[in-house]
């Protein structure tokens, strides 16, 4: 039963945790352009090397 009471204030910190990083991830824009870098992969660049 103590464990309980360690257990479930570490869970809820580290699930808080996820959320806050999560959101700022969101926030800062990493997820506006989820199609960019599949269609760039399939372009031929023409100063690649040779």
């Amino acid at each position: 039963m103590n464990n309980l009471f360690i257990l479930l204030p570490v869970a809820l910190m580290l699930g808080l945790g996820g959320l806050a990083a999560f959101l700022w991830s969101v926030r800062s824009g990493q997820y506006d352009d989820l199609d960019g870098a599949a269609h760039r992969i399939l372009t031929d660049e023409e100063d690649g090397p040779e």
